[in-house]
């Protein structure tokens, strides 16, 4: 679960699997939690394998008894609960230190192209975001780069974890995505560097936030656009990196 590449071969060359799921934990940044307090944070798993989810809250509840945070201050797990597309929460997964079937339904998510004609986007950076490009890492996110790098997330994801790659014309989608015009950019780097506990290196865990829009033929990438939503888009995602939201044009 947390280093799936050493788990069997890795295809297309993945030395580092990306691993099936994503932090979403912002709103914490800065917080103290004090005794008795409570807190919750968002993990979007990817893997649907029924089993994934047990290790997940079995790992958590360990891990909240040894300590959390710079001070390792211990918590319980007192339960865990689905959200629906919305980002509404809908059912418990675990609650009273049992499982419950209800919460471990996956919500599937359409990337058929929107039904109704997009000529305009805005996307939002709400985390630190690098793109790669062939040359580096992006100064700006491109619509083409941008789109490329969720595509090429999603067939990864879906190649790992739910049985086989997009079955898309890869060049082509990236060659529409390219012709997506970029027409207001307003973004910032921050720089951001975390520490791990278990080899004391530093990493760096920068990117850009801010916003972006967009304008051009988007009904065939808005889909993947929402989905990005929930996977994130980049480096780093695991680590919270890369989550977007968007909004349509009027």
């Amino acid at each position: 679960m947390f280093e799936p590449g050493n788990l069997a071969q890795s295809p297309s060359g993945l030395s580092d699997w990306p691993r099936p799921f994503v932090f979403r934990a912002t709103h914490l940044d800065g917080s103290t939690v004090p005794a008795g307090g409570h807190f919750h944070f968002d993990l979007n798993l990817f893997d649907l394998e029924k089993p994934a989810i047990a290790y997940l809250v079995t790992a958590f509840a360990q891990l909240a008894q040894e300590g959390l945070g710079p001070h390792h201050g211990r918590a319980d797990l007192i339960s865990v609960w689905r959200r629906n597309q919305a980002g509404e929460v809908i059912a418990p997964v675990f609650e009273d230190n049992s499982f419950r079937q209800e919460g471990m339904i996956a919500a599937h998510l359409s990337l058929q192209p929107a039904s109704t004609k997009v000529e305009s986007v805005s996307v939002r950076f709400l985390s630190p975001t690098e793109l790669k490009t062939s040359h580096g890492l992006a100064d700006r996110p491109e619509f083409g780069v941008l789109a490329s790098r969720i595509r090429d997330r999603l067939s990864t994801l879906r190649n790992l974890y739910d049985g086989g790659p997009l079955e898309i014309d890869f060049c082509g989608f990236g060659e529409r995505a390219s012709r997506v015009r970029l027409t207001r950019c307003h973004i910032h780097r921050i720089e951001v560097v975390r520490q791990s506990s278990r080899s004391g290196k530093i990493h760096s865990i920068g990117g850009f936030i801010g916003e972006a829009e967009y304008e051009g033929d988007l009904a065939e990438f808005v889909p993947y656009l929402e989905a990005a939503r929930w996977t994130g888009v980049g480096r780093q995602t695991v680590w919270g990196k890369g989550e977007i939201s968007m909004e349509r044009g009027k």
